[in-house]
C-alpha cells in the first residue's frame, strides 16, 4: 500500500482522494455513503474542507431500531438526515493526536462543535482510546484513527451519533 494509505472495509483509503471518494469504497460503509447521497450532501463532503467526519459503520446503523435507516433515507425525512449526518462532521482537520490534545487541554473532556451546530464531548477511555458522547448520552468507540483525505480525516465509530 501506499505510505498514508489505510484500509478501512478491506479497501485502500488513499489520503490523495477526497472523504466521498474513498468512502464509496469501504465495505463497511455503504449505509452511510447511500445516506450522504440521500441527504444531498455528498457535493460538500467533497469540497475543500478540511472536515473531520466521525463514519459509523454499517453495524452501527443496523443497531439503530428496526426501520429508522429506512425512514431516514425517505425523502421526508431530508432535513432529519442531514441533521444527524452532519452532527457526525467537526470543521477542521481534527487528527487522533490533535483530538487527545483537546481532551488533556480541557481537564478530561473536550467539547467539538458539529457542522449541524450541536456538540460532542470527546473523553479518553483508557490510554489510547477515544470515545465520543452525543448530546443524548450515547457513547461510540472510534475504531480506527486519521484515515487521512485530501480534504480532512475519517475516524471510524461504532455507533451512530445522535443529535
Amino acid at each position: 500500500m501506499t505510505p498514508g494509505t489505510v484500509s478501512v472495509g478491506g479497501q485502500a483509503m488513499y489520503p490523495n482522494k477526497n472523504i466521498v471518494q474513498n468512502a464509496v469504497n469501504s465495505a463497511d460503509h455503504t449505509t452511510l455513503v447511500a445516506a450522504v447521497k440521500a441527504a444531498g450532501l455528498e457535493e460538500t463532503l467533497q469540497g475543500k474542507g478540511p472536515f473531520t467526519v466521525f463514519a459509523p459503520t454499517n453495524a452501527a446503523f443496523s443497531a439503530l431500531s428496526a426501520g429508522t435507516v429506512e425512514t431516514l433515507v425517505k425523502p421526508e425525512s431530508k432535513a432529519t438526515l442531514t441533521k444527524i449526518l452532519t452532527y457526525h462532521v467537526v470543521a477542521g482537520n481534527m487528527t487522533a493526536d490533535k483530538i487527545m490534545a483537546a481532551i488533556k487541554a480541557g481537564k478530561g473532556t473536550a467539547t467539538l462543535k458539529t457542522v449541524s451546530g450541536g456538540t460532542l464531548k470527546a473523553m479518553m477511555n483508557g490510554p489510547k482510546n477515544v470515545v465520543l458522547v452525543d448530546e443524548k448520552g450515547g457513547v461510540s468507540t472510534i475504531s480506527t484513527y486519521d484515515v487521512v483525505q485530501s480534504n480532512g480525516v475519517i475516524h471510524v465509530i461504532d455507533k451512530v451519533l445522535m443529535p
